[in-house]
C-alpha cells in the first residue's frame, strides 16, 4: 500500500504539504507515504474473502473484525487513518521513518524487513529494534497519519470472550472445545488443495495428539486419502523422549503409518540462528525455535515442494497448562483470575506490556511461526484461533480446580481426551506434559547446547540487530 499526500497544482507557488495542528497548537506534517510489506498470501482466512476481511478492518468495526475467521494480519488505510488488526498466528510490525520529503510509515511482518526497506531508501541509520512496534493480537490499532510529533496509536479490543460461562462438566466442555477445534480444522482442510500433503509437527503430546486423530477423522469423513497426512517427529541423541512417545501414541490408536521420525544431529542445532529467525531473545522461545528450525530445515531438504503445516501451538495457553512454580511472577490466582493471561500477557494497559513485542503467546508464537515462514511453509495453529480460545475462556477453571495446581495440570488431558472421544470415537492416550525443546533432545545434549544465562541470548540479539 502506498499513498502520497495531496499536493497543490498551483504554478505560482511551491507545492505545499497539508498541515494539521497537534494538541498544543504546533504544526504537524501529515505522513507522506505508507509502505505495506505484508503479503496477503500469509493470511489463512476461513469462511470469508480477503476483500471482506479488509473491508472490516478499513471501516474499523470491531464486531465485523471479530467475524474474521482464521489466522491474519491486515492493514488498511481510510483517509488519514491507518487501521491494523491481527490474530495470534501472524505478527505485524510498524515503524515511522523520517525523510526530507516527509515521514513514512513502514508496515511488515518482521524487523529485518523494516530494516531492509530503510536501507533501500538510504535511511538505514534510523533503524533500531526498539523503535519498531508490534500490533497486539486481538486489538484494532488506529494510527492517525501525523508524523511530527510522532502519532500515538489507539487500541480497540475486537476479541473479548466471556469467561466462566460453561457448566463444570468435563464431557460437555470437551465436546464444545474439541468440537470447535474440529470445525476450524475442517474449514482449513477445505481451504487448501486436496492434492497437497499436510505435515503435522508431532510429539505425541495432548495437542498434537488430538490433531492427528481429528485430521485422520476429518479426511476420512470427506472421502479424502489420509495418506496425505504425515506426522514429523524430531529426535536428537539416544534418550530423546518425543520419539518414543510419538511411536507409543500412534501405536495405541493404530495409526503408525503417519509417523516420520527425523533424526537431527546435535551439530545442526544452532540457537544463534534461531534468534535471527524469531528476532527475539527469551530463552524458552529461543530453545523451542532452535528445535523447530532444525526439524523444518530437514523437512524442507527431504520435501522441496512441501507447503502446508499444522501444529498444536496454543493448546497449553488455552487450558493454562504451564508449571506456575517455574515463573516467580505468577500465582494460580493470577493465572485463573486474568482473562487470556497466557495468550496476551498482562495486557496492553499494563506497565509490563512490551510495545516492541506485545505479550504472552502474542509474542511467543513466533517461536513456531517464524521458522516455518522462513523456510517457505504456510503454518496453521488451530488452537490459537479466537473461536477456539473463546471456548477455552468459558471454562470455569476455579470451580473445576478449587485453586489447586495439580488439578489444573490434570484438567487439560481430561478435557481434550473426552472431546476427542466424543467427536471421533477414539480413545486418546495422554502423557505427562513436556516442552518441545526438552522432548526433542536428550538431557545431556540440551545442557551442552544452550547458555545458562539469559544475558547471552540478549547479547546475541544485540549483535544481530543493533551492532
Amino acid at each position: 500500500m502506498s499513498n502520497s499526500s495531496t499536493r497543490s497544482s498551483s504554478t505560482s507557488s511551491p507545492p505545499q504539504k497539508p498541515v494539521q495542528r497537534d494538541f498544543d497548537g504546533r504544526q504537524a506534517e501529515l505522513i507522506d507515504r505508507v509502505v505495506n510489506l505484508l503479503d496477503p498470501k500469509g493470511n489463512i482466512l476461513l469462511g470469508s474473502s480477503y476483500e471482506q476481511a479488509c473491508q472490516a478492518v478499513r471501516e474499523g468495526a470491531t464486531s465485523a473484525i471479530r467475524q474474521i475467521r482464521g489466522q491474519f494480519a491486515i492493514c488498511q488505510q481510510l483517509g488519514k487513518t491507518i487501521r491494523m488488526a491481527r490474530s495470534i498466528g501472524r505478527p505485524m510490525r510498524y515503524f515511522l521513518a523520517k525523510r526530507a520529503e516527509g515521514p513514512a510509515l513502514i508496515i511488515a511482518e518482521r524487523m529485518d524487513e523494516i530494516k531492509e526497506q530503510l536501507e533501500r531508501e538510504g535511511l538505514g541509520d534510523q533503524f533500531h529494534p526498539s523503535y519498531t512496534r508490534m500490533v497486539p493480537a486481538h486489538h484494532l490499532l488506529e494510527l492517525q497519519l501525523v508524523g511530527c510529533p510522532d502519532p500515538n496509536p489507539t487500541l480497540h479490543r475486537f476479541f473479548a470472550p466471556k469467561r466462566n460461562r460453561l457448566h463444570s462438566d468435563i464431557d460437555a466442555i470437551g465436546a464444545q472445545y474439541i468440537g470447535k477445534v474440529a470445525e476450524i480444522c475442517d474449514q482449513w482442510l477445505d481451504s487448501i488443495p486436496q492434492s497437497e500433503p499436510i505435515g503435522l509437527m508431532f510429539s505425541g503430546g495432548v495437542d498434537s495428539g488430538s490433531l492427528i486423530i481429528l485430521l485422520d477423522y476429518l479426511l476420512r469423513r470427506k472421502g479424502q486419502s489420509p495418506a496425505r497426512l504425515k506426522a514429523f517427529t524430531m529426535t536428537t541423541g539416544n534418550d530423546a523422549s518425543d520419539g518414543d512417545q510419538a511411536e507409543q501414541f500412534l501405536k495405541q490408536i493404530d495409526r503408525e503409518l503417519y509417523l516420520e521420525k527425523i533424526q537431527i544431529p546435535a551439530s545442526d542445532l544452532c540457537w544463534r540462528e534461531a534468534i535471527r529467525v524469531i528476532e527475539d531473545y527469551k530463552s524458552l522461545d529461543v530453545q523451542a525455535a532452535t528445535m523447530g528450525l532444525a526439524l523444518l530445515k530437514e523437512v524442507r531438504r527431504r520435501y522441496p515442494e512441501w507447503r502446508y503445516l499444522i501444529d498444536g501451538d496454543g493448546g497449553d495457553e488455552n487450558l493454562k497448562d504451564y508449571p506456575i512454580e517455574e515463573n516467580p511472577e505468577l500465582t494460580i490466582r493470577s493465572v485463573l483470575g486474568n482473562r487470556m493471561l497466557y495468550q496476551e500477557g498482562w495486557g496492553v494497559d499494563a506497565v509490563k506490556h512490551s510495545l516492541v513485542y506485545s505479550g504472552g503467546q502474542s509474542r511467543g508464537h513466533i517461536r513456531t511461526s517464524a521458522p516455518a515462514t522462513s523456510l517457505g511453509f504456510l503454518g496453521f495453529s488451530p488452537y490459537a484461533i479466537p473461536d477456539v480460545i473463546e471456548v477455552a475462556e468459558a471454562i470455569p477453571f476455579v470451580k473445576l480446580t478449587d485453586w489447586d495446581h495439580q488439578k489444573l495440570y490434570e484438567l487439560k488431558g481430561a478435557i481434550v481426551a473426552s472431546g476427542v472421544r466424543q467427536i471421533t470415537g477414539v480413545e486418546m492416550p495422554t502423557f505427562p506434559k513436556q516442552r518441545f525443546q526438552r522432548g526433542a533432545v536428550d538431557a545431556t545434549t540440551f545442557e551442552n547446547l544452550f547458555p545458562k544465562s539469559d544475558r547471552v541470548f540478549r547479547d546475541e540479539f544485540a549483535k544481530i540487530f543493533v551492532s
